[in-house]
């Protein structure tokens, strides 16, 4: 049997994230998504997204990098470097072909998303 392998990224707020004003925690969340968007059209990150309802875990990416690789992509994020969040990064194996990823595209903002 063949195997497909990917990366899977863990988002994780940290416990001595910085306190941010309304203002700067969106601007912080929009360079987050923007980071992630590129990442997307960059072909890396096949899927990403917010997990609703953790404390600690708050998002989960699936790169089509080795962990290595996909560590150093995340850690470039914005908020990751402004120390809001850490990531555990995965080998993730399944049988060839199980899953399909189709082409989509990620919001570059929370307006964007949230359509207003």
């Amino acid at each position: 049997m063949e195997f497909d392998r990917y990366t899977i990224s863990l988002l994780l707020l940290r416990p001595d994230a910085p306190e941010l004003d309304e203002e700067a925690e969106t601007e912080l969340q929009n360079a987050h998504m923007r980071h992630l968007a590129d990442l997307h059209e960059a072909g890396h990150l096949l899927a990403a997204g917010p997990v609703l309802g953790g404390s600690e875990l708050r998002g989960f990416s699936i790169l089509n990098v080795d962990p290595e690789e996909a560590r150093q992509l995340k850690e470039q994020d914005p908020a990751v470097r402004a120390a809001k969040y850490r990531i555990e990064v995965y080998p993730w194996i399944l049988p060839g072909g199980l899953i399909e990823f189709s082409h989509g595209r990620l919001p570059r903002s929370m307006a964007e998303a949230t359509g207003s």
